[in-house]
């Protein structure tokens, strides 16, 4: 029987690994699994929708499903997620100390749509009163000049953005006071070349966000899974498909993150920080699907609407092929 080929872009996560190596298959389906950097993906998804799927940053699938031509359907699958208490720096100059301090502020972000800050100036809001609008904005690389937001932005005027300067990079203007906080996902290089210049919001960062799960049950999702949708129409049952395999490779790295015989990784407790997640958050601590996701889907599209982002609030059944939300019973 005739397979279908699809080319899937996605980073190497342990989860996803099954897929990228052919142990598991997706039913009728043969994978050319391209493994690329998110940055990369997201761009070339994005501006010239160069593959048939793609992981995809959850902001960005947000804001084009927004649009009267979507170009994008995604199924619940979420290949990145991720506490992001920890991902808020404030140069030592700043004076900032707490939360509250940030308000009125300079505060730089690669991208203002991009998921890690959507998440971080939600939770700011909804867990310290840090009104997204408070602070001013400083868009633009952050390692590297010349970064562009992906998409347009067409925000309400309380929400102020200035780029920043053509030869300018975040990590470089925090380190010298010229910003005074940065959200980002990643960790900014100044961050160790600099240690005396930028530090943590958070140095309590994974007792923050522990307290954070423990009081909102929030594992924020980053990423999703998206299918062109000309790929979607002419082979809807795709979706399903490539839900089912994904949950079979994720399925396999609990088992072997939980193996004594070896270590899966290089972590030396692995076995008991594996225990420690479990007595936290549960036996399924990255869990697919819609139902288990629906809180916190809801808190991000609610985020995502009152930051200007998407005209709307839209909803989680809206999001993903309707295929992925309803499975058969026997």
């Amino acid at each position: 029987m005739t397979r279908l080929r699809l080319t899937l872009a996605c980073w190497d996560y342990d989860r996803t690994r099954a897929l990228a190596d052919g142990s598991v298959r997706p039913e009728g389906i043969d994978l050319n699994y391209l493994n690329l950097h998110v940055e990369e993906t997201f761009f070339r998804m994005l501006r010239n929708r160069e593959f048939d799927v793609a992981e995809m940053s959850l902001s960005s699938y947000a804001m084009a499903m927004a649009r009267d031509d979507a170009a994008f359907i995604a199924i619940p699958v979420f290949p990145s997620r991720f506490f992001r208490q920890s991902c808020i720096f404030v140069s030592a100059k700043s004076g900032i100390r707490e939360p509250k301090d940030l308000v009125g502020k300079r505060v730089g972000t690669p991208e203002y749509q991009m998921t890690a800050p959507v998440w971080i100036r939600g939770i700011l809001q909804d867990e310290y009163g840090v009104d997204p609008a408070s602070v001013e904005y400083f868009t633009g690389g952050e390692e590297e000049p010349g970064r562009d937001e992906k998409l347009r932005l067409d925000l309400p005027e309380k929400f102020r953005l200035t780029r920043i300067g053509a030869k300018e990079t975040l990590a470089q203007m925090i380190a010298d006071g010229e910003i005074d906080a940065l959200h980002a996902a990643r960790i900014p290089s100044t961050f160790r070349s600099r240690p005396g210049a930028v530090k943590r919001l958070f140095e309590d960062c994974v007792e923050v966000e522990r307290a954070y799960f423990r009081k909102t049950r929030i594992f924020p999702i980053m990423h999703t899974l998206v299918i062109r949708r000309d790929v979607y129409r002419a082979n809807p049952w795709i979706a399903r498909s490539l839900y089912k395999a994904f949950v079979e490779a994720k399925r396999t790295v609990y088992e072997n993150l939980y193996t004594t015989s070896a270590l899966t990784t290089m972590l030396p407790w692995q076995i008991a920080q594996v225990e420690d997640v479990r007595r936290e958050m549960g036996e399924d601590w990255w869990p697919y699907g819609v139902e288990p996701n629906r809180h916190v889907l809801e808190a991000f599209l609610r985020y995502h609407h009152e930051q200007g982002l998407s005209r709307r609030r839209l909803t989680p059944d809206e999001l993903f092929a309707p295929e992925t939300i309803e499975a058969f019973r026997i």
